[in-house]
C-alpha cells in the first residue's frame, strides 16, 4: 500500500506543477475553448490540462517501474507500457483535436487506433460471465469488445466534460473506488497485490486531484479533449486489464456469480451519471433526427443549471451522486448480501428525491426556456407552412 501510496502522491505533484506551463503553451499555440452558445464558460479558456495529465501518468508509471513491490510483477510492467502508449496515442489525436478540431469520425478512428495499441500489446477483455461460470472469449470477440469498451469509455467522459472541475471531479471519485475495490480484492482472496488495475486507477485518481484546483470553477484551464479521452481510455484499460489478471472462477465467491459480475460491473457502476448522460444524449438526437455526435445544451449538468443551480452547486452535486454510486459498488463487492443492496438502493433513491425537491428553476430560467421553446414551435410552425405552400 505504501508504494501505491507514493505513486499517488507523484501524480497529483507532477500534474500540479505541469499544468501552468501546458496552460500557457496552450495560449501560445493558440488552443482556446472559445464561448460558443452551448457553452457554460463565459471567457475563452486554454486548453491542453489533458497534456499535464498525461506528464502526471507518465511519471508515476516510471517511478512505479523502479519501485521493488511494483516492478516486481512483470504483467504489471508490460501492461503498465502498453497502456501508457495507447494514452500517448490518444492524448496525441486529443491535442490534434483541442488546435484544429477534428470532426467526429476522425476522432473515433484515434480512439479505435489507441485501442489497437491496447489489444497489439496483450491488453483485451478475456472473459465474460456466463450461466454457472465465464466463457473465455476468442481474439477476434476480445478484440470487438475492447475498442467498444475504449470507445463507450471515452465519450462518455468527454460528454461530462461541461462544467468546471465535473469531469475530473468525477474521475477521481470513481477511480478511488474501483482502487479500493481492486487492492481489496487480492488482500482478501491471498493473490499478488500488484495489478495493473489498481496501479491505473490510483494514478488516475491522482492525476486528477493534482489538476483540479487549476480546472475548479472559475477554471484556468480546461482538459479538452486530450484529458477527457485519455481519462477514458485509462479508465476502459483497468477494466480490462482486470478480466487479465484476476480468474474470478477461483475467487471466494459468497454470492453466486457476483464475484465473477463485479470486477466488470464495478467500472461501469462508478461511472454511472457520464454512461447514463451519454446514453440519453444519443437517443435524444437520434429521436430528433440528427447524428448521435451532434453536441448540444441537453446533458445532465445543463439540466442542473436550468433548475436553479449554481455552476458549482451542480458540479457538487453531480459529485455526492457519483461517490454514491461508486462507493455503493464497492460496497456491493465487498459485502454483498440482500441487506448491503437495499441499503444502497435506499440510499441512492433518496438522494434522487433531495434533489427533485430542492432543485427549482428560476422564475427568469423558467421564462427563458418557455419562450424558447415556444418560438422552436413558431419557426417549426412556420417551416412547415413554407414547405407545403
Amino acid at each position: 500500500m505504501r508504494e501505491y501510496i507514493l505513486v499517488f502522491l507523484i501524480g497529483i505533484v507532477v500534474c500540479f506543477c505541469l499544468t501552468p506551463a501546458c496552460r500557457s503553451l496552450a495560449l501560445r499555440v493558440g488552443a482556446v475553448a472559445k464561448v460558443r452558445g452551448r457553452d457554460v464558460h463565459e471567457h475563452a479558456t486554454p486548453y491542453f490540462g489533458g497534456l499535464a495529465m498525461f506528464g502526471g501518468l507518465a511519471a508515476a508509471y516510471l517511478m512505479a517501474s523502479r519501485m521493488p513491490f511494483l516492478s516486481r510483477y512483470p504483467i504489471v510492467t508490460q501492461d503498465s507500457l502498453v497502456i501508457l502508449a495507447g494514452a500517448g496515442v490518444i492524448c496525441l489525436v486529443g491535442v490534434i483535436d483541442d488546435l484544429i478540431d477534428l470532426n467526429a469520425m476522425m476522432k473515433i478512428a484515434g480512439q479505435v487506433l489507441a485501442a489497437g495499441v491496447l489489444v497489439l500489446g496483450g491488453v483485451r477483455m478475456q472473459w465474460l460471465p456466463w450461466n454457472d461460470g465465464i466463457v473465455t472469449l476468442d481474439p477476434a470477440a476480445g478484440i470487438l469488445i475492447t475498442v467498444f469498451v475504449v470507445f463507450l469509455c471515452a465519450n462518455a467522459i468527454n460528454i461530462v466534460d461541461g462544467l468546471d472541475g465535473l469531469a475530473a471531479g468525477i474521475v477521481a471519485i470513481s477511480a478511488s473506488a474501483f482502487f479500493i475495490y481492486a487492492y481489496w480484492l487480492t488482500t482478501e482472496e491471498g493473490i499478488a497485490r500488484a495489478t495493473t488495475a489498481a496501479l491505473v486507477t490510483v494514478v488516475m485518481c491522482g492525476m486528477c486531484v493534482g489538476y483540479l484546483p487549476h480546472n475548479f470553477h472559475p477554471a484556468k484551464i480546461f482538459m479538452g479533449d486530450s484529458g477527457a479521452m485519455l481519462l477514458g481510455l485509462l479508465f476502459a484499460a483497468s477494466t480490462i486489464s482486470l478480466t487479465g489478471q484476476i480468474d474470478p472462477t477461483v475467487l471466494n465467491d459468497r454470492s453466486g456469480l457476483w464475484a465473477a459480475y463485479v470486477p466488470l460491473l464495478m467500472p461501469l457502476i462508478a461511472l454511472g451519471l457520464p454512461f447514463l448522460d451519454m446514453f440519453v444524449a444519443y437517443t435524444r438526437r437520434t429521436w430528433q433526427g440528427v447524428w448521435w455526435f451532434v453536441a448540444d445544451k441537453q446533458h445532465l449538468h445543463h439540466r442542473l443549471l436550468q433548475r436553479g443551480h449554481s455552476q458549482l452547486g451542480a458540479v457538487l452535486l453531480m459529485y455526492v451522486w457519483t461517490a454514491l454510486l461508486s462507493y455503493s459498488a464497492m460496497c456491493l463487492g465487498l459485502f454483498p448480501s440482500p441487506i448491503t443492496a437495499g441499503i444502497v438502493i435506499v440510499v441512492v433513491l433518496a438522494s434522487l428525491a433531495f434533489v427533485i425537491l430542492t432543485g427549482r428553476k428560476t422564475p427568469v430560467e423558467s421564462q427563458s426556456h418557455f419562450l424558447s421553446r415556444f418560438g422552436a414551435r413558431r419557426r417549426r410552425r412556420v417551416g412547415s407552412r413554407g414547405e407545403h405552400d
